[in-house]
């Protein structure tokens, strides 16, 4: 059976890098995501909202999703309040049920891929124990991934096909509308100030270390998975394998972007950079970019 990939999430920052990968290799490749891509490429792409279980009963049960082998979840529904929602019970529910109303529909033929992140590990409930493995336990506390897993378990092993679980960190990549994206928030930070003829300052936020992962090394990971029978049932940490600490990285940041670098500026993103719309739409305008 050839492969036919089915990518729900497709706009998102992981989605959209896997979907360019699949393009180059040829692959037969359906995208999915509630929004229509302004730039659609190969793909076929369809727009529903996985909240709606009837809309998602439609989609999946079309000839566009007939013969898929393969399904890369990279979909997820976010809360305003992004940390504090991460142990909402709304949230919980509500990414459990995505999924469920994907897989009620529709199974793939030979394999599954699911994302996961660093909640597995309990960094949305306390400090992580370093380093974080795979096969370590799940920590105790709320946590959508785990709804996830055990769907996805129970339904492989009644469905006969496989599945491969990644756990990208602080992932790096393109993604126009997609608010998860460390890159396109330090490039308008670095816009914003420039305007106002300010250094670029970093904004602290603590002297940790930590990992990124950039979305194409990720999407080819997604292909080696869904590829390699050796995959199968498995879980792994996909990271560059560079260590980031931020002060030491921000004035190579600069260097990158092409700005002067001043010394540190604590504040709050979230709270800061509202303050500067009108600023931010001028940069719009004058460099004719998609607002």
């Amino acid at each position: 059976m050839a492969e036919k990939y089915l990518v729900i999430g497709g706009l998102g920052l992981v989605g959209r890098a896997v979907v360019t990968a699949l393009e180059r290799d040829g692959v037969d490749v359906v995208a999915l995501s509630r929004r229509t891509p302004q730039t659609p490429g190969q793909a076929r792409w369809l727009s529903v909202d996985l909240t709606d279980r009837a809309a998602c009963a439609d989609a999946f049960r079309s000839q566009a999703c007939q013969g898929v082998t393969n399904i890369v979840y990279c979909a997820l529904y976010e809360r305003d309040d992004l940390i504090g929602g991460w142990r909402h019970e709304e949230q919980i529910r509500t990414n459990a049920r995505m999924l469920e109303n994907v897989l009620n529909h529709l199974q793939p033929a030979r394999h599954l891929t699911l994302l996961q992140g660093t909640k597995a590990y309990g960094a949305h409930l306390r400090p992580m124990s370093l380093p974080g493995k795979e096969w370590q336990p799940r920590p105790a506390g709320a946590n959508f991934y785990w709804n996830q897993e055990d769907l996805v378990r129970e339904r492989a092993a009644a469905g006969g096909w496989a599945f491969s679980i990644l756990r990208p960190q602080i992932v790096c990549g393109v993604a126009q509308g997609s608010p998860m994206n460390t890159v396109a928030a330090i490039g308008v930070l670095a816009a914003v100030q420039q305007a106002q003829g300010l250094p670029f300052t970093f904004p602290g936020g603590g002297d940790f270390v930590t990992e990124a992962t950039d979305a194409d090394l990720l999407a080819e990971a997604v292909l080696w998975a869904g590829r390699n029978p050796i995959a199968a049932g498995e879980t792994y940490n996909v990271t560059n394998g560079d260590v980031i600490h931020w002060p030491s990285l921000w004035p190579e940041l600069g260097s990158s972007l092409g700005v002067d670098v001043g010394d540190p500026q604590p504040l709050r993103l979230a709270e800061e950079m509202p303050k500067h719309e009108a600023i931010w739409n001028e940069v719009v305008r004058t460099h004719n970019l998609r607002a």
